[in-house]
C-alpha cells in the first residue's frame, strides 16, 4: 500500500490560502441542494400530477439507488485516483439530474432517474468532497484549523445545500410561476457556479502510479468498517442521522399538508428550514459536545433523537403548527449532531487509506432513514392500528436501545493514538 507520503499531491511552492476548503465546499452545498430540493415539492406531486402518498414517497427514497453506490465506489475510487477526477462529474450529474426533474412532472420514470442522477452525485460529493474538505482543513492547506474542522465544515456545507435547497424550492413553488420547473433551474445554476470553482480547487491526494496499485477488490475493502468501535455505536446511530431529518421534513409536512394555513408547499419549505437549520446550528457547538475520549456526543445525538421522535408522536396526533415545528427544531438537532458526531468518530477510527471508505460506509448506513416516510405511509395506508403516533413512539424506544449501546460502550474500543493520526 502506498504510504501516506508518497500518496499526498504535490505541495504548492506558494502559500494557500485557509479559505480554499470553500472551492470544495460549494459542490457539497449544491449537490445537497440538488438532492433536498425535491423534499418540500412531495405535496404537489401528489395534489397536482397524481401521484400517490407512497409513490411520491418511493421517488423521495429513489435517490439513495444512486447515492450508495456512489457512496460506496466513489470514496475508494478517490483513494486510489484522486478526489479531483472522482469529484469532477458530480456538478455536472446534478445539474442533469435537475433537468429530468424539470421535465419530467408527469412521468414516474423521469423523475425517478433525475433522483438516482441526483443521488450520485450527492454520493460523490459526500464521500470524495467530504475527505477532501477534510484533507484542505489540515496543514499545510490550512494550519490555522482546529481539530474536528473537517468534518464540521463538511457537515455544515451538507446541512446548508440541504436546507436552503429545499427552502427556496418551496417558496418558488408556492408562489412563483412554472412551480414543476423553476427551482430546478435555480439549483442548475449553482451547481454551475460550484463546478467553476471546483476546477480550481488543489489537489490533495496524488493518484497511486500504475505500477503500485493493487487490485480494485482490495482497494474497495474497508478494514476500518469492522473496528469494533464503529460496529457498536456509529452504526446504530448512522440510520437516524437522516430518520429524524426524513421525520422533519418529509413525514410531518405531509401530515399538516391541510392545517399548514393554506399554503402546504410553503409550509414544507419552513419545515425543512427549520428542521435542518436547527441542525446546522448545534453542529457548531459539535466541538464542545465531541471528545475523543468517551461517546458523549453521540449521546447527546441520541437524547436528541429520542426526544424528537416523542415530540413527532405529539404533533402527529395534535396535527397543531406550533407542535409540529417545535417537534422539527428537535429532530433537527438529532440530525445535527448525529452526523457531526458520526464524522468526527470515523475520522478518528480511520487510516488514511481508507478514510473516504469509511465516510462512504458511514453516509451508505445514514441513507437508511430515507426509507422511512415510505414504510410509513405503507403501513399506515394497509393497518389500521399501525398510527403514526404509534410509529414515531416505536422510534423513540428503538432510538433508546441505541443509547443504550453507546453508554455501555462510553470509553470502550476507542481509537489509538496510531490509529486516529
Amino acid at each position: 500500500m502506498t504510504s501516506v507520503r508518497e500518496s499526498q499531491a504535490a505541495l504548492p511552492d506558494t502559500v494557500v490560502s485557509t479559505r480554499v476548503w470553500l472551492q470544495v465546499a460549494a459542490t457539497m452545498f449544491a449537490v445537497a441542494w440538488g438532492g433536498n430540493e425535491f423534499t418540500p415539492l412531495l405535496g404537489m406531486y401528489r395534489a397536482d400530477h397524481g401521484f400517490s402518498p407512497v409513490t411520491v414517497d418511493l421517488f423521495l427514497f429513489a435517490y439513495v439507488l444512486g447515492i450508495v453506490p456512489a457512496l460506496l465506489l466513489g470514496g475508494p475510487l478517490s483513494d486510489r485516483l484522486g478526489r479531483r477526477p472522482i469529484l469532477l462529474p458530480a456538478p455536472v450529474l446534478t445539474v442533469a439530474g435537475s433537468v429530468l426533474l424539470a421535465l419530467g412532472a408527469d412521468s414516474a420514470a423521469m423523475l425517478i432517474a433525475g433522483r438516482i442522477l441526483c443521488g450520485v452525485a450527492l454520493g460523490l460529493g459526500m464521500a470524495v468532497g467530504g475527505s477532501w474538505v477534510k484533507e484542505l482543513s489540515t496543514a499545510p492547506w490550512d494550519p490555522t484549523a482546529t481539530e474536528g474542522a473537517g468534518a464540521r465544515r463538511a457537515a455544515m456545507s451538507l446541512t446548508g445545500g440541504f436546507g436552503l435547497g429545499a427552502g427556496v424550492a418551496g417558496v418558488l413553488a408556492q408562489w412563483a410561476p412554472l412551480p414543476s420547473v423553476l427551482a430546478y433551474l435555480v439549483h442548475s445554476g449553482i451547481a454551475i457556479a460550484a463546478a467553476i470553482a471546483l476546477v480550481r480547487a488543489p489537489e490533495t491526494r496524488a493518484a497511486q502510479p500504475l505500477s503500485e496499485r493493487v487490485s480494485l477488490a482490495r482497494d474497495l475493502a474497508i478494514p476500518s468498517a469492522a473496528h469494533r468501535r464503529f460496529l457498536l455505536v456509529i452504526a446504530p446511530l448512522a440510520p437516524w442521522v437522516f430518520g429524524t431529518a426524513a421525520a422533519a421534513y418529509a413525514v410531518l409536512p405531509a401530515l399538516m399538508s391541510q392545517h399548514g394555513g393554506g399554503v402546504p408547499l410553503a409550509f414544507s419549505a419552513l419545515m425543512c428550514m427549520v428542521g435542518l437549520g436547527s441542525g446546522f446550528a448545534i453542529q457548531a457547538l459539535g466541538r464542545k459536545i465531541d471528545t475523543p475520549r468517551n461517546t458523549r456526543a453521540v449521546v447527546v445525538a441520541l437524547v436528541f433523537v429520542i426526544a424528537g421522535m416523542a415530540m413527532a408522536a405529539a404533533a402527529s396526533s395534535a396535527l397543531t403548527v406550533p407542535l409540529a415545528l417545535v417537534a422539527a427544531v428537535v429532530l433537527g438537532c438529532g440530525y445535527g449532531m448525529a452526523l457531526v458526531s458520526g464524522l468526527q468518530e470515523i475520522q478518528r477510527i480511520a487510516g488514511p487509506d481508507d478514510l473516504a471508505g469509511l465516510t462512504a460506509v458511514f453516509y451508505s448506513l445514514t441513507y437508511l432513514g430515507f426509507a422511512m416516510p415510505a414504510a410509513m405511509a405503507f403501513l399506515s395506508e394497509n393497518f389500521a392500528a399501525v398510527t403514526y403516533p404509534r410509529m414515531f413512539t416505536f422510534g423513540a424506544i428503538a432510538a433508546a436501545g441505541c443509547l443504550l449501546l453507546a453508554v455501555v460502550h462510553w470509553r470502550s474500543h476507542l481509537p489509538s493514538a496510531r490509529e486516529s493520526s
